[in-house]
């Protein structure tokens, strides 16, 4: 049967919460109240048919594309299924990064792909490494599919390495499909979105991580116009109209994004700091350090066993604190870790894993 579910946001939608919560992904929500906006000026109906011509505006002008490019979703998570399903059909080979993001793989499979992987090596500091790409690609790869920030590392993929990427792609016909709701978290000399490097790239983002602003579902794709319309078109048949005052908010949020960014930098920073310390502490953890990004991905060392999930499951129970099972991204022995909530809740989070490690 058709692959219809995703395991990792049921467990994060039942089992994730703590008192101490590490098991997030994106920074702490940001307040209507500080949200620069007149509520008279909203409407529950208006004309979006095929979107929202300033949302549209607003987001191809943050990217520098232009607005015919830019398909609104819901979320980011959509965003990747209206993509992936709007490029590929039944059979059709998709080369997918290991390790993953598991509702990727849960959209690859629903919608029957041949997927194929090639893998980001611990060891490698998760790096892609464009020659492993070019050995993975056949000459029936559709879609090749990563994470820039990575999650769950929060590893950068430069410019040079994505350009190499699309040249193999191009070469044998496919696109490349690049989630990069993580990227605006390069919180200094932020790179433009890969949608720039050719025709070849597709583009998935939203508002969900980096801005604290969850609840819009603020997400969209980049695409090349003729692909674009196909998407709309597509979700004609989930969504079809997004919720509108949703959309006017998140034009308010456009307008205010420097606000919502500054605020968040400066968590996820002390957050960083907290945990690099925390790190070099620990002999039983280890992870590729970041400068960027709200995830962190430790791995438990051999003594503590090849399976973080019954370490993580009396992390929870005996100290009321909560972090990712690696599983989730088809490595058993680490956890993921968020950053850019709390920092007091944060740190007393290290605290308490600390204390079960011991």
């Amino acid at each position: 049967m058709r692959h219809k579910h995703s395991d990792y946001m049921h467990w994060s939608k039942t089992q994730s919460r703590a008192r101490f919560n590490l098991a997030t992904s994106g920074v702490a929500p940001f307040p209507l109240r500080e949200l620069r906006v007149d509520l008279k000026e909203l409407e529950i109906n208006g004309d979006n048919s095929y979107g929202y011509a300033p949302l549209q505006q607003a987001i191809a002008a943050h990217h520098g594309v232009d607005p015919d490019c830019v398909v609104e979703s819901a979320g980011t998570s959509m965003a990747n299924h209206l993509a992936m399903a709007a490029i590929i059909e039944p059979g059709d080979e998709v080369l997918i990064e290991h390790p993953a993001y598991g509702p990727i793989l849960d959209i690859a499979q629903y919608l029957q792909a041949n997927v194929k992987r090639f893998r980001r090596v611990e060891e490698n500091g998760w790096a892609i490494d464009p020659e492993e790409v070019r050995h993975c690609v056949t000459p029936k790869t559709r879609l090749i599919v990563i994470t820039n920030l990575h999650n769950p590392t929060s590893v950068f993929t430069p410019e040079s390495v994505l350009r190499e990427i699309g040249d193999t792609a191009r070469s044998v016909g496919a696109l490349v499909l690049v989630d990069e709701v993580y990227l605006d978290a390069v919180y200094e000399n932020t790179p433009r979105t890969s949608f720039h490097l050719g025709q070849q790239f597709v583009v998935t983002s939203s508002l969900t991580k980096v801005y604290g602003v969850s609840g819009l579902r603020c997400g969209w794709i980049l695409a090349q116009p003729d692909l674009a319309w196909k998407m709309r078109r597509l979700n004609d048949l989930y969504s079809a109209t997004p919720v509108h005052p949703g959309e006017l908010l998140s034009v308010a949020a456009f307008q205010h994004l420097d606000l919502l960014r500054e605020r968040a930098w400066r968590i996820v920073e002390a957050d960083r700091k907290l945990l690099r310390d925390f790190l070099k502490q620990q002999s039983s953890l280890s992870a590729v350090s970041t400068e960027w990004g709200t995830t962190s991905f430790p791995r438990l060392s051999r003594d503590c066993g090849r399976n973080a999930d019954a370490f993580l499951e009396r992390l929870r129970c005996d100290f009321d604190t909560s972090a990712v099972p690696g599983r989730f991204f088809e490595k058993p022995d680490h956890f993921r870790i968020g950053m850019g909530v709390n920092t007091e809740m944060f740190a007393e989070g290290l605290n308490r894993i600390g204390r079960a490690l011991k």
